[in-house]
């Protein structure tokens, strides 16, 4: 008998059925099945998860661990592969908007460096991999909780105590557990708000997403799975991320749909043909946050609970999965080795192979915003100049789109496509 399983079995309660919750309590499932009982506490898991139709880029690391934890052929059908990419620098005036950079979107083959998907698919396969696992899954929020020693005791909004080896904040951006945690937030605005929305097109966009740089803020175009009609014809979609300066998304928004469409045409331009929303526009603030702490007494943040980013890069999800494939595996290594999962040194080893990626993953982020969201004329000319270098230069290329893809040899075992 395994040192795990000789004595009381571990319960780790997860607070947040979001994707990077449901990704790690499947994880923790798949890998220790009996050796440990996942509690997943969140309202949200009573609603039908089909009704969030947000879309995310996920990248090739990302679908790696989503093959290696059984839910991607779930998936498959529904994914849009991101086949290349163009890159773009202009004001909204310019009667021409110049290519400075392309790039193919295959890495290792014919694999895509990314795929689009629907929140809601995505969220509806995890949930049901969750049950098929045997996790206990709570339609509660978790209000609070309190280490002794050995443990943390965590209080359902309902009343109930579940004396737990680990508790997982991801709660979001605004985590009530690390404000109680007592762990500092380091943040700014930006002062630009990201409009979201699905629109459909008359042209097949053929797997192409395109990135505009203008001076209020990146415009991007992705690719969408197209949708079969009654009469069998096909409806073509993409998802738009449409940062702007925060002064005028209330004028935008409240505008008659014709003016907002007209807004929407002159950035994303007519290559695709009449452009129509599927989905209303929605606003939301853009930041940039970090916790101070990835950790506190028998306390995890995973996700936006830790670290919030700028969308430029598309990889505000992406990053919240690598928090997942890294706190898997090393409580995963742990319990099989007979140690505790909530424990110091175990939860220590989190913090260490979470902060380096965050910290330049955020510096990144925001360095690129405030470069490309600026107009002044020799700053245009000098970042003009360098994707220009960087489009003729094939090596430069693939060691981009690698990284954004998230493939690297020192990688957790799940974003290499390995079972824990």
């Amino acid at each position: 008998m395994s040192a795990v399983t000789a004595r009381a079995r571990p319960r780790i309660v997860i607070a947040g059925g979001g994707l990077a919750g449901l990704s790690l309590g499947l994880a923790l499932k798949q890998a220790l099945a009996d050796g440990v009982e996942v509690v997943m506490c969140d309202p949200a898991l009573q609603r039908d998860p089909h009704g969030d139709k947000r879309s995310y880029a996920i990248a090739a690391a990302v679908r790696r661990m989503l093959e290696a934890l059984g839910v991607w052929d779930q998936m498959a059908d529904k994914a849009q592969p991101i086949r290349d990419m163009v890159i773009t620098d202009s004001r909204l005036q310019d009667p021409v908007r110049p290519t400075f950079l392309t790039f193919a979107g295959d890495v290792d083959g014919n694999e895509p460096f990314a795929h689009m998907i629907t929140a809601g698919d995505l969220t509806a396969a995890l949930l049901q991999a969750c049950r098929a696992a045997g996790l206990d899954l709570r339609p509660e929020g978790v209000k609070g909780f309190a280490p002794q020693g050995g443990r943390t005791d965590v209080t359902l909004t309902g009343g109930e105590v579940l004396p737990a080896s680990l508790l997982v904040a991801a709660d979001g951006a605004r985590s009530r557990l690390r404000e109680q945690a007592g762990i500092g937030w380091i943040s700014w605005p930006y002062r630009q708000s990201g409009i979201v929305a699905t629109i459909s097109h008359e042209r097949d966009h053929e797997g192409r997403a395109v990135e505009h740089f203008l001076p209020s803020g990146p415009f991007a175009i992705l690719p969408l799975k197209p949708e079969t009609q009654p009469d069998g014809s096909l409806r073509h979609r993409s998802s738009i991320v449409w940062s702007e300066r925060s002064e005028n998304v209330p004028a935008l928004l409240e505008s008659h749909p014709e003016d907002l469409l007209a807004e929407l045409e002159r950035r994303f331009g007519l290559q695709l043909g009449k452009l129509a929303f599927e989905t209303g526009p929605q606003a939301y603030p853009l930041s940039f946050g970090v916790a101070r702490s990835f950790v506190a007494e028998r306390l995890a943040l995973l996700g936006d609970a830790a670290h919030v980013i700028h969308p430029i890069a598309g990889q505000g999800l992406n990053v919240g999965l690598h928090d997942v494939a890294a706190l898997a595996e090393i409580v995963t290594d742990a319990m099989r080795l007979g140690m505790d999962p909530g424990a110091a040194d175990v939860l220590d080893r989190y913090e260490r192979a979470r902060r380096a990626e965050i910290t330049a993953m955020g510096m990144m982020t925001d360095g690129l915003n405030r470069l490309f969201s600026n107009d002044v004329l020799p700053v245009r000319l000098v970042r003009d100049f360098g994707l220009g270098l960087v489009d003729r230069m094939p090596g430069l290329k693939r060691f981009f789109i690698r990284e954004a893809a998230g493939l690297k040899e020192s990688s957790p075992r799940l974003l290499r496509g390995e079972a824990l």
